[in-house]
Parts: structure tokens; sequence; C-alpha cells
């Protein structure tokens, strides 16, 4: 949506006039009004609710998970958390994920129920890192709406990045449904148990020193110079540039999310460091974090390939 001159929030500071008088309204309504026409608080809920929610639906989903798992890495912990009552369609979409076994269900729910998943862990591990480059969307916005000039609401430039990862979610719920075809047993997703898991940490690995990674990471670390030389009024664009954005994102972290077909795939614990790793990756200028992560993938990816054969 665009906004202009008299739209919503179409100046950084306190607007006036009988347009934007909400005196007349309750406390509630005062307070929505005020979240409708701030581009920045709008965003800012929006996303935070999202990550929050996100987050909130794995660590259920990996409760519900760690029940029938053996012993992967922090099951112990979370089968000791409570357990809370769910809709019967959550449970339904749990076990959609969770279930290595073909299911009574076709092809399509289940399908559709790991595209969910997969996006959800990109929203609860990728969108945090991608706070600097809203936060300087919204400062070049309230730049242009100073001068009056006319803006796309940062929502538009969120949906570009989402579109991005919701594409690879599909291509990762592609590899999940191949793995969940040729297991043959449920704990396929041991590290300790395949030859696969050696074979994403070492592609995780050896990608963290290639120079396309590099070239993705100085992208996402300097997203001013992107957002400002493509500044845009019109939707489309704005919504291309974050995909942009999110593909740059994408070239980044694409070879981490191997590392969860290693360690199970809704191992909320290594979720959380990847998540970590992708925030502090993206703000240092240093190669050393990427250098001492492709490291330790490919020294465990040897390991655990000697251990599997």
């Amino acid at each position: 949506m665009r906004l202009d001159q008299r739209g919503d929030s179409a100046h950084s500071g306190v607007m006036t006039g009988p347009q934007d008088d909400f005196s007349h309204l309750d406390r509630a309504g005062r307070a929505t009004a005020d979240v409708a026409r701030n581009p920045r608080l709008t965003v800012n809920i929006v996303v935070g609710a999202s990550i929050l929610l996100a987050w909130s639906s794995l660590a259920t989903m990996a409760i519900r998970g760690a029940e029938a798992r053996g012993s992967a890495p922090g099951d112990t912990l979370l089968r000791g958390l409570p357990q809370l009552p769910l809709p019967d369609f959550l449970e339904r979409f749990f076990a959609l994920c969770l279930s290595p076994a073909p299911l009574d269900a076709s092809i399509v729910p289940r399908a559709l129920a790991l595209i969910l998943m997969w996006f959800l862990m990109a929203i609860a591990a990728m969108l945090p890192s991608a706070a600097p480059m809203i936060r300087t969307y919204c400062e070049i916005a309230d730049t242009a709406r100073i001068k009056g000039e006319p803006v796309v609401h940062p929502l538009v430039l969120v949906a570009g990045y989402l579109g991005v990862w919701l594409a690879a979610s599909m291509v990762f719920a592609t590899l999940t449904l191949g793995v969940h075809a040729f297991a043959a047993s449920g704990e396929i997703y041991d590290p300790l148990l395949g030859v696969a898991g050696a074979l994403a940490l070492l592609v995780a690995g050896l990608y963290q020193f290639s120079g396309l990674k590099e070239a993705c990471l100085k992208k996402c670390r300097n997203p001013f110079s992107i957002l400002f030389s493509n500044w845009s009024a019109t939707a489309t664009r704005v919504f291309r540039l974050g995909a942009v954005q999110g593909i740059w994102c994408l070239g980044c972290c694409w070879a981490l999310m191997l590392v969860m077909f290693a360690v199970g795939v809704m191992n909320i614990f290594w979720m959380a460091l990847i998540g970590v790793f992708t925030l502090i990756e993206k703000q240092t200028t240093g190669r050393l974090p990427t250098r001492l992560a492709g490291a330790i993938l490919l020294v465990w990816a040897a390991a655990l390939l000697v251990i599997s054969l």
C-alpha cells in the first residue's frame, strides 16, 4: 500500500488537523488509531508477533516430537515440560510434520504441513536477522515522509522477503518428503545413524568458505546501499526489493538450514543456535565467525561419516 502526504503517517512527526483528531475515541480506540497511522510501529508489532507465534508453535511441536524420539539432544528436558491441550487441527498438523511413517493422508496435506513447518522455522530463525534491513527501510521512509514524498508500507518489503523463504520452504519440504520416503525408520534424523547427516554437514561446512557465501553476506550486512539506490514509491517494486533482500539472505543461510537434517528437523535448540549465529554473522564485519562455523561443521561431518560407515 502507498502512503501519501495526507494518508496514514504521512509525516514522521505528530500530525494535526481534523482527520487526525481521535480525542472522541476511548483509550483502546486511540491506541488502535496511533498504531494504524504509524508504519514503523505497525511493522514492529507484526514482525514481533510473527516471530513469537513461530517460536511458540515450533516449541509446542518440539515437545510433542520429544515423546516419539529416542535420545535427541534436549529431548529429556522437553519431555519434562507440561503439555497443554491443543485443538485437533494442531494435533493433526504436528502429526503430519513429525511422523516419518506414511499416514492415512494424501501427499498434498502432508506436503502443505511440511511447507508450513519449514516456513515457521524460517520466520523464527531468519526474520530476526532481517531486523536491520527492515529498520533501515523505515529510516529511509521517515526521511521521505518528512520531505512530503509518498512511501510504501514496510510490510510490503517484509512480504517480499518472506516470499523468498516460502519458496525455499517448498524445497526443504520436498527434501523432507524424500527423507521420509527412503528412511527405514524414524531414526533417520539422528546424526549418528546416517551418511545423509554427514553430507548435509559437509555441504554446510564447505559453503561457509565459498565466495558466494561471502558475496551474499556482504549484501546482507549493508542493506542501506541497496535500499537507497533502488528506492521506489511503487508497491510492486518494494515487494521485489524485499524479495531481492530475501534472496541474499537465502544465499547466506540455505546451507545452515541443511544442518537441521543432521540434528533433527524439529531440534529447537539447534534451531535457536542457528538463528543466533545468523544474527551474529550478519552484524559482524570480520570473517572469523563464518570460517570458524565452517571448520566446526567440517570436523563434525568427518567424525559423523567415520561413525556411520
